[in-house]
């Protein structure tokens, strides 16, 4: 949504917690042009480190029955950014997306794609609001 900056010109992304969110994140970064995705630590001005990566389901709701009527997704990502000298351009952070869906039990397949389809637009969610707040970080001391 419109052009991106960041106080940071190399970036290094330690995604070992969540190898697929951490690829995602990369390509976002990637293709914005605002800062340089380095593989080596050593080259980077600044760390991101993703912490973990949680993916929860719960019960929202029950029928009159007792049986499910609504799931609650829940995805949990932790993150920090630090400089080489592990001094913090954003402190240790967690933050929560969440998608409420009904279930049926006549459409189990249709809804278990919908769980899929949920959890793929929460991931991206996520993604976009690191990216929003690595904009937001500031050199240590500055």
């Amino acid at each position: 949504r419109g052009d991106v900056s960041y106080s940071f010109a190399s970036l290094h992304v330690n995604g070992a917690a969540a190898p697929q969110f951490a690829l995602e994140l990369q390509r976002v970064l990637d293709s914005s042009g605002a800062t340089r995705i380095v593989a080596a630590p050593a080259e980077a001005q600044a760390l991101l480190a993703i912490t973990s990566v949680v993916d929860d389901k719960g019960v929202l709701s029950l029928s009159s029955g007792g049986r499910v009527r609504e799931y609650l997704l829940t995805k949990r990502v932790a993150f920090n950014v630090r400089d080489a000298e592990g001094r913090d351009w954003l402190p240790a952070s967690e933050f929560t997306v969440r998608r409420a869906y009904t279930f049926n039990e006549t459409e189990v397949l249709a809804r278990e794609a919908q769980e899929q389809r949920l959890l793929k637009e929460m991931q991206t969610d996520a993604v976009q609001q690191i990216v929003r707040r690595l904009q937001a970080a500031k050199k240590p001391g500055a």
